[in-house]
């Protein structure tokens, strides 16, 4: 579809605009032809934009409503047209903001100085804005729709809690945002200072509210920032009910139905604070520890921040922390330990920055060191690096970011360095958590820096290794305890499928069933009521039948299945009904939580259970209890990990890698869809020739032997029809131990690559060997796979 020419409406009112129309109009249709005959947009990709970037342009330009809602903005919009910055217009213009499985993420602005202006004018500056970005109106019109959505809802769904981490103005957006929920009448419990994402999803069920929204966008780069929906019992929302919410009423809102109302003015009881134990005094304010507020724009005074009721907070930050608490298994060891443990913490400028540090202490954990550098509510996130086009996020799974941290503890604390055990760290909204820890010499050799290849004294470790030895530790507690694993037929554990194989060996050797599920902890969550279903004898999923969990390998019915099921990979011991107590929920994303039994009602954690969601504050003390018990063995996490895991003859050795590419953030602008899609139909040629001939490739050194690949559907909307949103894997041994699995990412410009190889069982001897090469035929696969497909990094 062409851009219409000639004359603008008549209904046009301003000739100004009139006369900025028809130049972006011309400006941008020449910046895409351009775009498309250089090959960097594909025809399919040029003809959407081309159809959409002017109306939607055209539409907020004009909207005089748009004044009452976000002054600057229209300004901004015709300040750029006179700039003639057509790529970011259309980048801003050409669709809107892809709505995933949790919400919606995007950049803020495309530059830093976008960034900083936002920062230092608040959110209603004059920046570049339109359906493609995170902004004031934006949120302001997904929040409409979501306040209908719970209106009109049987029975409605009219309390909401409302947080924010440390994003730049995540404050204002959240109050922003609070004030048009209290206009529909809503119920609204408010963080009053930054707060986690798991306390989010903690609040919701615990208060009995029905939708939790929380501004972030977890570990991206300091330009991104997000809406994440929870449902009322704090996990995302299904998906039928996410395509109704996403359908009928957010795509429907107009800027009409944004309406607000202050603070002041709501009814008392229909507006609660969330926090401590009393209110943010002057001296915090001062200090400005909200996030994204800098001491030259600081927030209002106590009495404006809660609109005078400071009576009406409730201390959800100690519920948390003692719920969290209550999952320890060991405390009067901790508390008596012979070789107490040292900790370093980074909060990389996030909001876990008193969670962690509070419930260590608590737990009694009393040689924690919080590193200062890291630590400020800084949504800059100013030690990764911000330079255009080397924007770094902030992801504690990353080495780099372990760089930043082992590096700025140094500085502060030189003389302690030696005797450092562990560093843990959590991602801005604290629902992630990395681990560092201090490699023995005899390890080094298994552990090089993955950026230089030498030998250091400290190294991340990967999730897929901690979170195998803390589900070995808490099942070894079981066994010392009580001689067995306790009611072990009602035990599973639920993780993802390009997560370790490390998981389901020891789980299956205790006897616990395996529930594998596609990525995100919305699907371990849903395979997880699916579970509680079949024990109740209940269909809420539509993943049982006739009594039984629907059985799937590889995501399919049968093998000539087209389409895998949306949820469900595959699964082993889950065919007895007595199954109901989930134990772990893991993903090698840095995720991990406890889902437990059978919860009372839908809108109840799990009996026994932790949130319907990852915590990064929940891992990061059961790795500090288990590094405790290692440290009192007169061991530590590496040597437990081979000594219980690698070199047990029923597990072996499972050696993973992992990539992203680009290695932050996404492939950028309209060329990154192209760019993509090329890469995929690469990846995808490959595996048909798989498929179709004898001559397999080698990648790494090791024989192809055969292939598959994952559609689901779930984002065949926002791609196009087969989008193979789980990814194409290709293994190298007819026992699917070892294998590549390339994932993109289903609402970004973005690839995953992961590797699985199974080293066999080799002797305490050649252990550590071992490791290193298999750690090397990993990322050589990874870097033969972008070779072949066009993904160089």
């Amino acid at each position: 579809m062409a851009l219409s020419r000639g004359r603008l409406p008549v209904s046009i009112k301003d000739d100004q605009d009139q006369v900025l129309l028809q130049q972006a109009e011309a400006g941008i249709r020449a910046y895409l032809t351009a775009q498309r005959d250089q090959g960097r947009i594909a025809g399919s990709y040029y003809d959407d934009a081309v159809s959409k970037t002017i109306p939607n342009l055209r539409k907020w330009l004009l909207a005089e409503e748009l004044d009452r809602i976000s002054p600057n903005l229209r300004d901004g919009l015709r300040d750029a047209i006179r700039r003639e910055q057509w790529e970011a217009l259309t980048n801003a213009f050409s669709r809107d903001v892809s709505f995933g499985t949790g919400g919606i993420r995007e950049k803020m602005g495309a530059r830093r100085e976008e960034i900083l202006r936002l920062k230092q004018e608040g959110i209603h500056a004059g920046i570049i804005k339109g359906p493609n970005t995170i902004n004031d109106v934006l949120l302001l019109l997904t929040s409409a729709g979501v306040a209908r959505f719970g209106v009109k809802h049987d029975p409605p769904l009219t309390k909401i809690v409302i947080g924010f981490d440390s994003r730049v103005r995540g404050a204002d957006f959240a109050r922003l945002i609070a004030s048009l929920f209290l206009a529909y009448d809503y119920t609204v419990y408010l963080f009053d200072e930054a707060c986690m994402y798991p306390s989010v999803t903690y609040a919701v069920p615990t208060l009995r509210a029905d939708i939790g929204v929380f501004i972030s966008a977890s570990h991206n780069d300091f330009r991104y920032n997000g809406y994440k929906l929870s449902c009322q019992n704090g996990s995302q929302f299904d998906p039928a009910e996410r395509d109704d919410l996403y359908q009928n009423y957010i795509r429907t809102t107009t800027f009409a139905d944004i309406k607000t109302i202050p603070f002041a003015e709501a009814a008392e009881e229909k507006l609660w604070f969330l926090g401590g134990v009393r209110s943010r005094d002057q001296r915090d304010i001062q200090r400005g520890e909200h996030a994204g507020m800098p001491l030259a724009d600081p927030l209002p005074d106590a009495g404006d921040l809660y609109a005078g009721r400071e009576h009406r907070i409730i201390d959800l930050h100690t519920m948390h922390v003692d719920h969290v608490k209550g999952f320890l298994l060991r405390t009067d060891m901790i508390a008596s330990a012979k070789r107490p443990l040292s900790i370093g913490f980074s909060a990389f400028n996030g909001s876990g920055r008193k969670a962690v540090p509070r419930l260590l202490a608590e737990t009694g954990f009393n040689n924690v060191r919080r590193i200062m550098k890291l630590d400020a509510l800084d949504g800059m996130f100013p030690a990764f690096c911000s330079d255009p086009g080397k924007e770094q996020q902030p992801d504690p799974g990353d080495w780099r970011s372990a760089d930043i941290a082992v590096e700025a503890f140094r500085e502060e604390y030189p003389a302690e360095l030696d005797n450092l055990d562990l560093i843990v760290g959590t991602d801005p909204d604290a629902d992630r958590c990395g681990v560092i820890v201090k490699v023995p010499r005899h390890q080094q050799e298994a552990y090089p820096h993955r950026g230089t290849g030498e030998l250091r004294d400290y190294s991340l470790i990967s999730a897929d290794e901690a979170w195998t030895l803390i589900l070995w530790y808490r099942l070894q507690f079981e066994i010392e305890k009580y001689g067995g694993v306790r009611e072990v037929e009602k035990k599973f554990i639920v993780l993802s499928h390009t997560t370790t194989d490390l998981l389901t060996l020891l789980a299956r050797k205790l006897g616990l069933g395996v529930l594998k599920t596609w990525v995100g902890f919305a699907q371990l969550a849903a395979g997880t009521r699916a579970v509680w279903d079949l024990h109740t004898g209940q269909d809420t999923t539509g993943l049982t039948d006739g009594g039984k969990l629907t059985y799937y390998d590889e995501g399919r019915l049968n093998p000539a299945d087209a389409v895998c099921n949306r949820t469900i990979h595959s699964w082993e011991g889950m065919d007895d009904r007595r199954r109901c107590n989930n134990v772990a929920a893991l993903e090698q994303s840095n995720g991990f939580t406890v889902l437990g039994g059978v919860p009372p009602d839908a809108r109840s954690l799990g009996e026994g259970g932790h949130v319907r969601d990852k915590d990064g504050t929940f891992a990061a003390v059961l790795v500090a209890e288990l590094a405790q018990y290692a440290k009192e063995q007169g061991t530590n996490l590496l040597d437990l990990l081979d000594e219980k895991i690698y070199l047990d003859p029923d597990i072996g050795l499972y050696v993973t890698h992992y990539e992203p590419d680009p290695i932050d953030g996404e492939y950028e602008g309209l060329a990154g869809y192209t760019k993509k899609r090329t890469i995929l139909e690469k990846a995808d040629a490959l595996y048909t020739k798989i498929r179709a001939t004898d001559r397999k490739p080698m990648l790494g050194g090791l024989q192809v032997v055969s292939a598959t690949v994952y559609p689901t559907g779930k984002y065949d909307a926002i791609n196009y029809p087969g989008f193979p949103d789980e990814g194409y894997r290709f293994y190298f041994d007819a026992d699917r131990r070892s294998h590549l699995t390339i994932r993109p990412s289903g609402t970004s410009n973005a690839l995953r690559f992961h590797v699985q190889l199974f080293g066999g069982h080799p002797t305490p001897g050649t252990l550590i060997r071992r490791k290193a090469e298999f750690r090397a035929a990993a990322a050589r696969i990874v870097g033969d796979i972008r070779g072949l497909i066009g993904a160089a990094n």
